[in-house]
């Protein structure tokens, strides 16, 4: 990222904290906070049981299950579901769990054309070189609207002004010209519930409503999603979205629970009415089962980012993939090793909380980053600057 570049992600985050400030401040969000804790801590210490419960419910609802190792696992399966559908193109929502698994450029390699459907996503893909995202609600946050326009422009042989409407309308034209001949959609989840077995899914644009219309509805989540009840996802989803978007409320909330299906001929159960006629959920493990329980309590509303001074300085190379921040250089430890943690910038944190005090849920990732700085230590991953200083108190008995 260049400085132009931070300098409206810095713009991008004081917008959405001059918007979401007076809601964060009312007793009802207050006790909505708490409640989304306990639906957490609940939720992770009887991980196991929820599962268990969520695949059997999932499979009562007609929608297959699988369970995914790690990456390569979850990308081989999503491969062996969309062979043979008679589509080139692949309708994708965002997620950080399908970033976190590289599942657009493994598709690409494949032969699959992916089309982004949310807007900032399909700025990025358009983009090109430098597409990684910013925030994980506002993935091109850090651009302005002259550089979109270019971006659009170079890519799609286009003479658009800087228009944002324009602009909007031009990439929405060609995302639905080239969905018109997709029978695939993919996306991921932001909670499922384990009783009713089924999806929750929030949006602004209406994208995930057109991606879970194809033929077929692949949803990979985390297994760090499960909650008891839709009621619980809900509230999930609600906290998410006043902390993301300084928004009350979201414009759509998807809730899956099996294929497309009517009763409205003698109450006679017909499927494959106007939505997917199969919905298949990957349940993806990656590390998550051995990760620090307080790692799973992120709800993904990015708001631990927008306060971050690291990340605010140098953007997102301080992070892992579509993990951004110190959560994410936590979370890269368990999904890759202590290598791909120090990488993503475990000695850049300056450990100074602003994360944990603004976390919905307080995460605190600060501990959690010094945790993991003796671990990477002792297994050889830490600044030159730091052995440095150890030789110098070992020969000198001063650092200097």
């Amino acid at each position: 990222m260049n400085e132009d570049e931070l300098k409206t992600m810095r713009n991008s985050f004081n917008t959405v904290k001059n918007r979401s400030s007076p809601f964060l401040k009312e007793p009802k969000t207050i006790e909505l906070q708490e409640k989304v804790k306990n639906i957490k801590k609940d939720a992770i210490a009887n991980g196991e049981k929820l599962m268990k419960e969520a695949i059997n419910s999932l499979k009562r609802n007609d929608i297959d299950v699988f369970i995914a190792s790690d990456d390569l696992d979850a990308q081989e399966i999503i491969l062996d579901l969309v062979k043979g559908e008679g589509s080139k193109y692949i309708a994708k929502s965002k997620s950080n769990t399908l970033g976190e698994i590289k599942i657009s450029k493994f598709l690409k390699k494949e032969g699959f054309e992916i089309i982004e459907t949310d807007l900032g996503d399909r700025i990025l893909q358009l983009k090109k070189d430098d597409n990684k995202p910013v925030h994980p609600t506002g993935p091109a946050s850090h651009l302005n609207v002259n550089q979109i326009r270019d971006i659009v422009n170079d890519a799609m042989d286009a003479n658009l002004k800087n228009d944002p409407k324009e602009i909007m309308e031009f990439v929405k034209k060609d995302v639905l010209g080239k969905l018109e001949d997709c029978q695939i959609g993919i996306s991921g989840a932001n909670s499922i519930a384990s009783q009713e077995g089924s999806i929750v899914l929030i949006h602004n644009e209406g994208n995930i409503s057109l991606i879970a219309s194809k033929k077929l509805h692949i949803v990979v989540a985390g297994i760090d999603k499960f909650v008891p009840t839709i009621e619980d996802a809900i509230s999930i989803g609600k906290l998410e979205i006043i902390y993301a978007t300084g928004s009350p409320v979201t414009s759509y909330i998807n809730i899956i629970s099996g294929p497309s299906k009517t009763a409205d001929i003698e109450k006679k159960l017909l499927k494959n009415m106007y939505g997917a006629e199969k919905v298949v959920v990957i349940l993806l493990d990656n590390g998550r089962s051995e990760a620090i329980d307080e790692c799973l309590m992120c709800i993904g509303c990015g708001n631990c980012i927008v306060s971050c001074p690291v990340y605010n300085a140098i953007g997102n190379k301080f992070g892992f993939n579509n993990y951004l921040g110190g959560r994410g250089v936590a979370m890269s430890n368990f999904i890759e090793d202590e290598k791909v943690s120090y990488d993503a910038g475990l000695f850049k944190c300056t450990l100074c909380g602003l994360c944990s005090i603004n976390c919905p849920v307080s995460i605190p990732t600060n501990e959690i980053i010094e945790k993991l700085r003796k671990s990477s230590k002792d297994k050889g991953f830490s600044p030159d600057v730091h052995k440095k200083i150890k030789d110098n108190i070992e020969k000198n008995n001063s650092p200097y």
